[in-house]
């Protein structure tokens, strides 16, 4: 397994509820594991598929996403390739679906790819999270601490 483990926070922090992937990240303690990388890419989709051009062991995506529960819900899911669910996602101008095929188009590989998201209650023009968007955002940074645990567990198996 590559040694990096990317943590990308996406989202539009002008759309209300969008904003959850930045604000997550925003809220993340440093890591103590210099192969974990955490960036808040907001709304810079080509930034992101060129970052992934450079071999990583896994993606860890945090973003806003719609019709997945009541407003607030996290949702932890592994999406396989084509996965019409990571296109679902796009609740902004970032599409995660088609930063995956411009990574295929410039001939990198995508690495294995957790998403852990927060249905939306609003994704309205105006700054700040509602409420049970904003009260879910402790718990998504808890889960991220998850899975970065068994992502580099899994990497030192390797």
């Amino acid at each position: 397994m590559t040694e990096r483990v990317l943590v990308a926070g996406i989202g539009n922090i002008f759309l209300g509820d969008d904003g959850f992937g930045p604000e997550v990240v925003r809220r993340l303690p440093p890591h103590p594991d210099s192969a974990v990388r955490v960036v808040d890419y907001g709304i810079r989709g080509m930034h992101l598929a060129y970052d992934l051009l450079d071999p990583c062991a896994a993606l860890v995506l945090i973003d806003a996403i719609p019709n997945r529960g009541a407003p607030g819900q996290i949702t932890i899911f592994v999406p396989e390739p084509g996965d019409s669910g990571v296109a679902r996602m796009d609740a902004h101008a970032m599409n995660p679906e088609a930063v995956f095929a411009g990574v295929r188009a410039l001939g990198g590989q995508l690495p294995r790819t957790v998403v852990i998201g927060c249905q939306v209650e609003s994704v309205d023009e105006r700054m700040g999270l509602s409420e049970p968007v904003a009260a879910a955002v402790d718990t998504a940074v808890a889960a991220v601490d998850r899975v970065l645990s068994d992502l580099l567990a899994a990497r030192e198996q390797e």
